[in-house]
C-alpha cells in the first residue's frame, strides 16, 4: 500500500514556505489593502521599496556632500578666502579635516573656523597663493570683524 502523505509532500513546499513569505509579508505589513495581504503583489512592492530604499542610501550621502560644501563655501567666503585655497593651505599645514568637520565649524564653532582661516591665510601670503580676497560685511553683521586678518 502506497502511503498518501507522500504525494502531499511532494506537491506542498512545507514549512520553508511558510517562513519566507513571512518575511516578506513583515516588511510589507505597514501598507494599505492587497498590497499587505496578497503574496505576488507584496513581493513586488518590497523589492521595489528595497531597490528605493538602496538609492535612497547613495543620495543621502549626496544630499549631505552638497550641504557641506554649500556651508563651507559660506564660512570660506565670509572670511574671504576661497574654498581651494583653504583646503590647500590647510593641507599644507598638515591639518587634515573632512568636508564634515569643515562645515560643522563654520557653522556651529565661527571663532575656531575662523582660527583655521587665519593659519590658513598665512600660509597662502607666504606661498603667494590666488584666492585671497577681502573680508565680507557679513561679519560685522554676526560680530567676527575684531579679528585681524593679513
Amino acid at each position: 500500500m502506497v502511503s498518501p502523505t507522500l504525494p502531499l509532500l511532494v506537491r506542498t513546499r512545507g514549512p520553508d514556505e511558510f517562513w519566507r513569505k513571512r518575511k516578506i509579508f513583515k516588511l510589507a505589513a505597514h501598507y494599505r489593502g492587497r498590497r499587505r495581504n496578497v503574496y505576488s503583489i507584496t513581493i513586488r512592492n518590497v523589492h521595489r521599496a528595497l531597490v528605493y530604499a538602496t538609492k535612497g542610501r547613495k543620495l543621502k550621502k549626496l544630499d549631505m556632500k552638497e550641504l557641506w560644501d554649500t556651508r563651507l563655501q559660506a564660512g570660506c567666503e565670509q572670511c574671504g578666502i576661497s574654498v581651494d585655497t583653504f583646503k590647500d593651505c590647510l593641507a599644507r599645514n598638515n591639518i587634515l579635516l573632512n568636508r564634515k568637520v569643515l562645515s560643522d565649524l563654520a557653522i556651529w564653532e565661527p571663532r575656531s573656523f575662523e582660527a583655521l582661516v587665519n593659519l590658513s591665510r598665512e600660509r597662502a601670503v607666504v606661498e603667494t597663493l590666488p584666492g585671497l580676497n577681502e573680508r565680507s560685511v557679513m561679519n560685522q553683521v554676526y560680530g567676527l570683524a575684531n579679528l585681524k586678518i593679513k
